[in-house]
């Protein structure tokens, strides 16, 4: 990774704020592939186990430490952007909620990889090592994605590697879903042999299921009538101002997808409609 940027970065003049912030830009290209897989990674040995998941599901730490490089790099441009090209910073790139976003995500890389090694996580109880590697993973996969999603939604001439990446995230936070009801539906099948999906949720479960898969397609029909209604009272236009990812435009197909599989993962047994968790 390091070795791409250096090589990278002799071919430009580092010293122009447009070519500085070309790398930014590069390095974030080369991070995000690696983020979308650690997102994906126990999902696809849970959905499809064999040899390829295992080994990436052994290596996981290692795939998220590329990522971190990558995004340390990122960071070097950054302050050199806003160190020596002060001008060009604010004026062409600052969005305060941008700095927000990029600030917290920062600071949820720094604490992963400190705690990804053995020195770090002794640092740390067991459930507050997951809730800081659940919660930032979530937070440092919804930035990327939520940039590729505006550039095809919003921006207009989006690029082919927009169009690529938001499909990857896409694809592996879906993934991630379905792995969560296939384990719930285990789980649901191993306490109680007898249990079943009702009709009643099987239909509107699969119904937004595919909603959400068509709204994930047809962000530009829905995202200003959408946005607009989502900002129009003046305490959600202020959040916008401050609040990473508000009023979540993106995320919402995931949501939907996300609640047509909670229904279809609903069981009926003798005693009645029982929603199980992995934890029963």
């Amino acid at each position: 990774m390091s070795l791409v940027m250096v090589t990278t970065m002799m071919g430009r003049d580092m010293t122009n704020p447009e070519d500085v912030s070309h790398m930014i830009g590069f390095s974030v290209r080369w991070a995000v592939p690696f983020i979308f897989l650690v997102v994906s990674t126990s999902s696809l040995q849970a959905l499809f186990p064999g040899l390829v998941p295992m080994w990436l599901l052994r290596n996981r730490k290692y795939t998220g430490l590329c990522f971190a490089v990558a995004m340390g790099w990122q960071g070097l441009f950054i302050f050199m952007m806003t160190n020596f090209h002060r001008g060009y910073y604010h004026e062409e790139i600052f969005f305060l909620r941008d700095e927000l976003e990029g600030s917290t995500g920062y600071l949820f890389l720094a604490a992963m990889v400190v705690t990804s090694f053995k020195f770090g996580r002794r640092l740390l109880a067991p459930k507050q090592w997951r809730l800081l590697h659940l919660s930032g993973l979530y937070f440092l996969f919804a930035y990327p994605f939520s940039v590729y999603w505006w550039n095809l939604y919003y921006y207009e001439n989006p690029t082919p590697i927009d169009y690529v990446f938001y499909c990857m995230g896409f694809v592996a936070f879906t993934l991630r879903i379905a792995a969560r009801g296939s384990k719930r539906l285990k789980v649901a099948a191993r306490n109680t042999p007898d249990a079943t999906v009702p009709a009643a949720f099987r239909a509107p479960g699969g119904a937004l299921i595919a909603f959400g898969l068509v709204a994930a397609a047809t962000g530009l029909q829905w995202q200003e009538p959408v946005s607009g209604f989502l900002l129009a009272p003046g305490w959600s236009a202020d959040l916008e101002l401050w609040l990473p990812f508000w009023p979540f435009e993106p995320f919402l197909p995931l949501f939907i997808i996300g609640l047509g599989t909670l229904l279809l993962t609903k069981v009926s047994t003798e005693s009645g409609v029982t929603e199980l968790s992995p934890r029963h």
